[in-house]
């Protein structure tokens, strides 16, 4: 009797998942910086002074510049010393906007970046091909020229020309009008800064991201790879100059009249240096970056101590991530702590283990 073959159906095959363990620890991540995201916006300006409502305010404004920076350094390997000059620039075209323009706040913002990034990646035309110590000297150099500049014209108070300047004008730069008291306008700049993250974000997560990780690996290799390194080195000045228009322009708003003086030429070396302490290889970085520079020194005048100090624990601190932790304090504290919490578990645990001698 003949029998009749069943047939065989191949396996379905499904397509791969991420692990469970990998969701759980994306889903948990979001729901921390969503719940940090709502205590900062909500909790905070309530439990604040006005004093610290404008420090953190300032802090944000710096952690988007400091976004920038990381963006040269960590992921591009390119050394900037022109951060704060930068900066000014952006806050000098934002000054201009509000002053001699009724251009709705965010518009003001955008065009800020946007004119910041032209003269940015113009002013760092000549920077890119050079690199390492060069690079730095002459960032330094060129944010020494816009100083000087920037000292001879001043920033625009609502006076009459092009310049704007009028040594008896009482103008001030105007705030977005759903912003315009201190805490209002704190959480105006959070919001400003989680967008800019995200775009620096969606950068690193696509194709330039993988660019700019092959050229600060070895530029020879990239240009073996197919990368168009002077492209993607352009691409990574004007969106760092971008984001810190951007805060440039929020900055202005801040402190509602600029002057020379608040864009030293030694403060880009400062926040060079905050933002190698807060850690370039990874966002948090840069914002750790804006508190060490702006809480830490208020802290200190609150408690009555020389404000000079916090510049000399910054260089203790760049050396010691120089040469024990070059992921910074963002990579390394979480680190530190987790190895703490189980040394002190295993304190713990060893005395109720141990049986009667």
């Amino acid at each position: 009797m003949a029998t009749t073959e069943q047939p065989t159906t191949a396996p379905e095959t499904s397509a791969p998942t991420a692990p469970p363990r990998f969701e759980r620890g994306l889903r948990v991540r979001a729901a921390v910086i969503a719940v940090l995201l709502l205590f900062v916006l909500v909790g905070l300006p309530q439990l604040l002074s006005l004093y610290w409502i404008d420090i953190f305010t300032t802090a944000a404004i710096f952690a988007i510049a400091a976004l920038g920076l990381g963006l040269l350094v960590g992921r591009v390997g390119m050394i900037s010393l022109g951060q704060v000059a930068v900066l000014a620039l952006g806050a000098w075209v934002g000054a201009k906007l509000c002053f001699s323009t009724t251009l709705p706040y965010p518009i003001v913002l955008l065009l800020s970046g946007l004119i910041t990034m032209v003269l940015g990646t113009l002013i760092g035309l000549p920077a890119l091909r050079v690199s390492g110590l060069y690079l730095a000297l002459v960032t330094l150099m060129l944010a020494g020229a816009i100083n000087v500049v920037l000292t001879q014209v001043n920033f625009p108070n609502g006076g009459k020309g092009f310049l704007g300047f009028d040594d008896n004008y009482p103008g001030s730069i105007r705030r977005p009008s759903i912003a315009g008291s201190d805490p209002a306008f704190f959480r105006y700049t959070v919001i400003v800064a989680l967008i800019m993250f995200l775009l620096a974000l969606w950068h690193l997560r696509s194709k330039p991201g993988r660019a700019w990780a092959a050229i600060r690996q070895s530029e020879p290799a990239a240009l073996t790879a197919g990368v168009n390194v002077t492209v993607y080195k352009m691409w990574a000045f004007a969106l760092a100059s971008f984001v810190t228009g951007v805060a440039g322009a929020l900055f202005g708003s801040e402190s509602h009249k600029l002057y020379n003086y608040e864009f030293p030429t030694q403060q880009s070396i400062v926040l060079f240096a905050v933002v190698l302490m807060g850690g370039i290889y990874t966002l948090w970085g840069a914002i750790l970056a804006g508190a060490l520079l702006w809480v830490i020194p208020a802290l200190f005048t609150l408690w009555g101590i020389n404000v000079e100090i916090p510049t000399i624990l910054f260089g203790i601190g760049v050396l010691q991530v120089l040469t024990t932790a070059p992921a910074g304090i963002a990579h390394q504290f979480p680190r530190d702590m987790a190895r703490l919490g189980k040394l002190l578990y295993r304190l713990v645990r060893r005395p109720a283990t141990a049986g009667p001698t």
